[in-house]
C-alpha cells in the first residue's frame, strides 16, 4: 500500500490502536488538546483532523469522521485495512426516541437499525445485523456504572436523512430503537467486515418526542463525559 491514501495523509505508525472518531473536525481538535498529553497532529487532509497523543499514559489517536455513513465508511475502512487500526470509538450525538431516554444521558449503541442501503455493498443473501464489538461494549459499561453515568445500553438508528418528509419517529419508537444518528451501522459494518472492533457512545443532544435540546454549554460539558468515558474504555483494552 503507498501512503498516504486519498483520504489520510499518515503512515500506520501514526495512529494508535484505537481511534476516537467524532463526527467534526473542530470537536476532533477539542479532545485532542483537552484529553490528550502530547498530541500530534497526524492528519490534515481535506480539513479531517487526526490527532495521536496519550491518555492515563496510554496512547490514543482521535480523528474525524465527517457527516453520514458515506463519510465514516471512507474514514473507517482505511483506517481498519490500511493502517492497521483495531478498535474505533465512535462519539457523537443522538435525538432521544424513548420517554425512557433524557437529554444528557448517554446512549451506547448495542445494536444499530439503519435505513441506508450501504450493507447492499457487501452482496450479502439478507439482512446484517450491525452490531458492536462485545469486548468493548463490556468495558464501557463497566466504566459507565464505576463512574456513575446515566446511560442506556440497546439498539439506535443510523439514518441517512436528516431532514424527513414522512413521519418516521413513532414506528423506530415501537421497536424500541432509543436514539437517532447517522454513522453507526456502516462502521459497525466496516469493522465486522475487517475482522475489527467498533463501539458507537453518543451523548443526547435533543429529544424527538418532547422538543428538548441541550444549550451550548450543557452539550458541551455533557459531551466531556462522554469522551472520558470513550477514552476510559480505550485505556481498558490495554
Amino acid at each position: 500500500m503507498n501512503y498516504p491514501t486519498p483520504h489520510i495523509n499518515a503512515r500506520p505508525e501514526d495512529f494508535a490502536k484505537t481511534v476516537l472518531m467524532p463526527g467534526d473536525p473542530k470537536r476532533s481538535e477539542f479532545i485532542a488538546k483537552s484529553f490528550l498529553k502530547d498530541a500530534v497532529l497526524v492528519n490534515d487532509l481535506r480539513g479531517v483532523q487526526g490527532y495521536t497523543g496519550y491518555y492515563k499514559d496510554k496512547k490514543v489517536s482521535v480523528m474525524a469522521s465527517g457527516m453520514g455513513m458515506p463519510s465514516i465508511s471512507i474514514y473507517s475502512y482505511e483506517l481498519y485495512n490500511f493502517f492497521n487500526v483495531e478498535n474505533i470509538i465512535r462519539v457523537g450525538s443522538a435525538g432521544a426516541m424513548q420517554e425512557k431516554v433524557n437529554v444528557r444521558d448517554i446512549v451506547i449503541a448495542m445494536g444499530a437499525s439503519t435505513d441506508s442501503a450501504y450493507q447492499n455493498n457487501f452482496d450479502l443473501p439478507g439482512s446484517f445485523s450491525s452490531l458492536c464489538d462485545f469486548e468493548l461494549l463490556e468495558k464501557a459499561v463497566d466504566v459507565a456504572r464505576r463512574e456513575d453515568l446515566n446511560f442506556h445500553v440497546g439498539n439506535i438508528l443510523s439514518t441517512d436523512v436528516f431532514y424527513n418528509d414522512r413521519e418516521v419517529t413513532s414506528k423506530w419508537t415501537k421497536m424500541g430503537v432509543l436514539a437517532v444518528e447517522m454513522e453507526a451501522a456502516a462502521l459497525y459494518m466496516n469493522a465486522s467486515r475487517a475482522g475489527k472492533r467498533a463501539l458507537a457512545i453518543c451523548t443526547v443532544s435533543d429529544h424527538l418526542l418532547r422538543n428538548e435540546s441541550l444549550s451550548g454549554e450543557e452539550r458541551q460539558n455533557s459531551f466531556a463525559e462522554m469522551i472520558r468515558l470513550a477514552l476510559d474504555t480505550a485505556v481498558e483494552m490495554g
